[in-house]
C-alpha cells in the first residue's frame, strides 16, 4: 500500500493532534498515525472497569494554551473545563491545611497556622504571577540558538534580555532564584509553616527525579504555576468526560480541518534517503510517503527505535543518549463504592471536590525521595488525589466514585526485583498510606488499576515512564531541549521535525509544543526549505 501526504505526524497525543490541526488549517494534507486504539497519548479516558471511566494517566488540566482553545474552537468540539476547587492536606495529628479558590477563606486558613504566613501569602502570589507573566511569552517562542549568528535568534535573545532588564529589581532577583534554587529553599524565604511549604513544594518535583530540596525544582514549581483557566493564573480543572475529552476535542477540530487520523497503526521505521525524511513504514508493511515527518513521540523512540544509527551524526546521537528520562511516578486509579472519610474533616463535603495532597511535612517529602534514590518506591509516598465524580458524575455509575492518585516516587529502575513483581506491593503501599488519613478507604474499593513507570512506558510509549518525555531540569530546558543546537523543532534529518513534550516548553497538557513546531514547519515551507 503506497500513499502520499504533505505531512505524516507520528503519534496521536495532544501535541501531535495540535500540530496536525494547525498544519491542516494552513492547507496541508496531513495524516496522524497512532499505535493505540484511541488518540490522546497519556491524555485519555478509558472505561477500565464497567461503568468507570478513568483518566488513566493525565488527570487534571491547566496548562492548555488559551490561543489553542480559541483557534481550534475547542468548546464547540465538546471541551468543557470544570474548576478544581483548592487543595486539602491532611496532617498526621488530625489537623489539616485547606486552601480553596476563595482567597479570603484561604488567608483565614493559613492565618490559623501562622499570621506571618498569611501576610506573606499575598506577596508570594503577586510575585509568582509576575514571574508567570514574564515566562508566558517564552512558551510560544521557538528557542534561539545562542551559538548561532542567525539574526532572528539574536533578536530573540535581545528581546529576552530587554524583558528581563525591564523587570523590577525584586522580580529579577526572584527570577534568578527560581532558575537555580530548590523549591523548599525558595519557599523558606516566604513561609514558616511546614505543611504549607511541603504542599506547595510538591509542584516542584512533578516529572523529575529530584527531591523538594534539590536545586532546580523551584523552576518546575513555576512551570506548574503558569496554568490558567479563563485568564486566571494557577487555576486547575477537570475536563468533563475525563482527560480524553481534551484529546477528542482537538482530534475533532483536526478532522474538521481535513486531517486524517488512523489508530492501531504502529510505525516500524522512518524512511530516510540522502539525509532527508521521505515517509514511514508501518509494522504491517505499508509504506506511506510524505514531504514532512513530524514526530510527537520522545527522542529515544524517534531516533533510536525508528531509525538506523548510521543515519544520524554521532555527536547528536551522543546527546540523545545522554538525555535524561528517569521516570519517577506512578498512578493508582480506584473505583469506589462511596466517598473516603478523612479524619481531619469527617464526612462528605466541599473539601473533597478539590485536590487532596498527602504531603504533611518537608521531611516526609524528602524521605519519600530518599527511598527512590536507592532504587525503592517510597514507603510513604507523596500522593496527589482527586475525586472527579464529585464534579463530573458522568464518569462513574450513580452513587459510585473514582479516586485518581498520582504517586511519587516510583523509580523506573528498581534495586531489587522487577516492576511486574512489585506492582501489587506498590499499589498496596499507596492504599495503606491514604488509609492512614481515610480509614474507611479499603472497605470502599471495588476495583483498582495500578500503573508503574514500566506500565506507563508500555502503555503510552513514554520512555522510562517519564510523563514529560524527559525531565524538566535546567540542563534540559529551552535551547537545550532535547539537545543543544536542536531545540528549534528541527532535527539533523532534513524534513524530520519534533513536536512532542521533549521539545520546548516541556510537558503537561499544554499543546504549545505542537503549535510551535507547526509554525516552524510552515515557516520552512514558506522559505522553500522543504
Amino acid at each position: 500500500m503506497n500513499s502520499k501526504y504533505d505531512v505524516v505526524v507520528i503519534g496521536g497525543g495532544h501535541n501531535g493532534l495540535v500540530n496536525a490541526a494547525y498544519l491542516a488549517r494552513a492547507g496541508k494534507k496531513v495524516l496522524v498515525l497512532e499505535r493505540r486504539y484511541l488518540v490522546g497519548g497519556a491524555a485519555v479516558t478509558e472505561e477500565v472497569f464497567p461503568g468507570f471511566k478513568f483518566s488513566v494517566a493525565s488527570y487534571v488540566v491547566s496548562l492548555l494554551r488559551p490561543e489553542i482553545i480559541r483557534d481550534l474552537d475547542l468548546p464547540r468540539h465538546g471541551l468543557e473545563i470544570l474548576p478544581l476547587d483548592g487543595t486539602l492536606t491532611p496532617m498526621p495529628n488530625g489537623d489539616h491545611l485547606w486552601r480553596v479558590n476563595d482567597h479570603a477563606k484561604t488567608l483565614r486558613e493559613i492565618r490559623r497556622h501562622s499570621k506571618l504566613d498569611a501576610e506573606a501569602y499575598d506577596e508570594y502570589g503577586k510575585a509568582m504571577v509576575e514571574m508567570g507573566r514574564f515566562v508566558k511569552p517564552i512558551l510560544g517562542m521557538t528557542p534561539p540558538d545562542p551559538t548561532s549568528l542567525n539574526i532572528k535568534g539574536l533578536q530573540d535573545l535581545l528581546f529576552l534580555g530587554k524583558r528581563f532588564q525591564k523587570l523590577p529589581y525584586d522580580d529579577q532577583y526572584n527570577q534568578v532564584q527560581l532558575m537555580t534554587m530548590s523549591a523548599v529553599d525558595f519557599l523558606d524565604q516566604w513561609f514558616e509553616t511546614d505543611v504549607l511549604k511541603a504542599t506547595m513544594s510538591a509542584s516542584g518535583i512533578i516529572g523529575t527525579f529530584l527531591g523538594v530540596k534539590s536545586p532546580g525544582t523551584a523552576y518546575v514549581l513555576l512551570h506548574h504555576y503558569m496554568g490558567e483557566i479563563d485568564g486566571a493564573f494557577r487555576s486547575w480543572g477537570f475536563a468533563r468526560g475525563g482527560t480524553g475529552a481534551i484529546s477528542n476535542a482537538i482530534a475533532d477540530a483536526a478532522r474538521e480541518a481535513g486531517v486524517e487520523i488512523r489508530t492501531e497503526a504502529p510505525i516500524a521505521k522512518i524512511i530516510v534517503k540522502g539525509g532527508q525524511a521521505k515517509g514511514v513504514v508501518l509494522e504491517n508493511g505499508d509504506e506511506i510517503l510524505a514531504d514532512v515527518i513530524s514526530s510527537s513521540v520522545d527522542p529515544r523512540t524517534t531516533f533510536i527505535k525508528l531509525m538506523d544509527k548510521g543515519q544520524l551524526p554521532g555527536d547528536f546521537l551522543d546527546d540523545i543518549n545522554r538525555y535524561k528520562y528517569r521516570g519517577s511516578s506512578g498512578k493508582v486509579n480506584l473505583a469506589l463504592d462511596g466517598l473516603p472519610d478523612f479524619t481531619c474533616i469527617p464526612g462528605p463535603g466541599p473539601h473533597l471536590r478539590g485536590a487532596i495532597s498527602i504531603s504533611p511535612s518537608v521531611e516526609y517529602m524528602e524521605r519519600a525521595y530518599d527511598d527512590a534514590k536507592y532504587g525503592r518506591f517510597s514507603r510513604r509516598p507523596y500522593i496527589d488525589m482527586v475525586i472527579p465524580t464529585l464534579t463530573d458524575p458522568s464518569v462513574a455509575p450513580p452513587g459510585k466514585h473514582i479516586l485518581s492518585c498520582f504517586v511519587q516516587y516510583a523509580p523506573y529502575h528498581l534495586k531489587e526485583g522487577t516492576w511486574d513483581e512489585q506492582r501489587d506491593a506498590f499499589g498496596d503501599t499507596v492504599i495503606d498510606t491514604i488509609s492512614e488519613y481515610a480509614p474507611n478507604l479499603k472497605s470502599l474499593i471495588l476495583h483498582k488499576q495500578v500503573l508503574t513507570p514500566l506500565d506507563i512506558e508500555r502503555k503510552f510509549g513514554l520512555t522510562e515512564g517519564n510523563i514529560f518525555q524527559g525531565e524538566l531540569t535546567l540542563e534540559q530546558l529551552f535551547f537545550l531541549r532535547p539537545a543543544p543546537g536542536w531545540a528549534q523543532y528541527r532535527t539533523p534529518i532534513r524534513n524530520l521535525y519534533m513536536c512532542g513534550s521533549a521539545t520546548h516548553p516541556g510537558g503537561g497538557i499544554m499543546g504549545a509544543n505542537g503549535l510551535n513546531a507547526a509554525q516552524t514547519i510552515l515557516g520552512d515551507w514558506k522559505r522553500r526549505k522543504i
